[in-house]
């Protein structure tokens, strides 16, 4: 039951009516995971760091903002505190344990001034921050996505669903960015 034939790419496949707003959401957040390890994983430092412009951000900032963004948000909505500050993360970015330096509102200068730890420790963040949606999207009630959540980093109050849409958008929009910049990189700097 809820298994219904879909016309579309794949010509009599079946969908799932009965999946959730939560199993949508962590497949969603899996999408992001997976393309980031293919925008990011075996990429040099150097590339990493190279922006298209002086007023551009560089793919590693990139990275790390989609991860800060989630590690920030979904800390607020679930408790926990940030694994930026609670697991060590800052340490090995050489940043400070600031939960309010996730990259958002960042002058050009701020930003310019980020430098890559390399791409494994960029993806094992984002890894840890994203089991973070894995153990909230398996056990959220469905009733969560109308619950508020205050942010004491950003001094805001939005909903679990308003967040996490916010999540989602920025996140698929910074990948992008990624591979376009991944795109425009001459070999020399690859």
């Amino acid at each position: 039951m809820g298994w219904v034939a879909q016309r579309g790419r794949e010509e009599g496949a079946l969908v799932n009516n009965d999946v959730g707003w939560q199993e949508l959401t962590l497949g969603l957040f899996r999408r992001i995971r997976s393309d980031l390890v293919k925008t990011v994983d075996g990429a040099a430092i150097a590339s990493l760091d190279w922006k298209a412009s002086p007023a551009s951000n560089s793919a590693g900032w990139l990275a790390w903002h989609i991860a800060r963004g989630q590690d920030r948000n979904l800390s607020e909505m679930i408790g926990p505190p940030q694994v930026w500050v609670s697991d060590g993360w800052a340490a090995r970015f050489g940043r400070p344990a600031d939960p309010t330096d996730t990259g958002f509102g960042h002058s050009e200068e701020q930003a310019a001034a980020f430098r890559s730890p390399g791409d494994h420790v960029l993806l094992a963040y984002h890894g840890a921050v994203h089991e973070l949606a894995e153990r909230y999207l398996s056990a959220a009630p469905d009733s969560d996505l109308g619950r508020v959540v205050v942010s004491p980093t950003l001094g805001n109050v939005h909903t679990v669903e308003e967040r996490l849409r916010g999540l989602i958008t920025d996140s698929f929009a910074h990948l992008g960015q990624i591979a376009l910049l991944r795109g425009l990189m001459h070999d020399g700097v690859r």
